[in-house]
């Protein structure tokens, strides 16, 4: 959670909406994402966690590493999992959600 020093580039594929809602700088470019953790995407753990941040206000930008586009395309699944990343200004907010959730997984057992 959060221990990557990655941060995901600005590209092409980045929905309008999300753009819309990313937060901007004063000179009105998007806020640099920041790594917040790995889903393996298996089980919908990617679109519970990217749905409990945007129910926070806060927006996540969802990047595929490897081939994982292509086989998202092919298997309707990537075999490498999902890297969510968050605006840098919001990833301490985020990171505190993160736990809470991890933790009422915990309690849950």
């Amino acid at each position: 959670m959060g221990t990557k020093p990655d941060q995901a580039a600005w590209g092409f594929s980045v929905p309008g909406k999300l753009y819309e809602k990313w937060p901007k700088d004063p000179s009105g470019n998007p806020e640099a994402p920041v790594y917040l953790t790995h889903c393996s995407g298996l089980n919908l753990d990617d679109a519970m966690l990217i749905s409990a941040l945007d129910s926070c206000g806060i927006p996540a930008l969802r990047q595929y590493p490897g081939d994982g586009d292509f086989g998202r395309l092919i298997l309707g699944v990537s075999g490498n999992g999902v890297d969510i990343f968050v605006p840098s200004p919001m990833w301490e907010e985020a990171c505190a959600l993160l736990r809470a959730r991890e933790e009422s997984t915990f309690d849950d057992d």
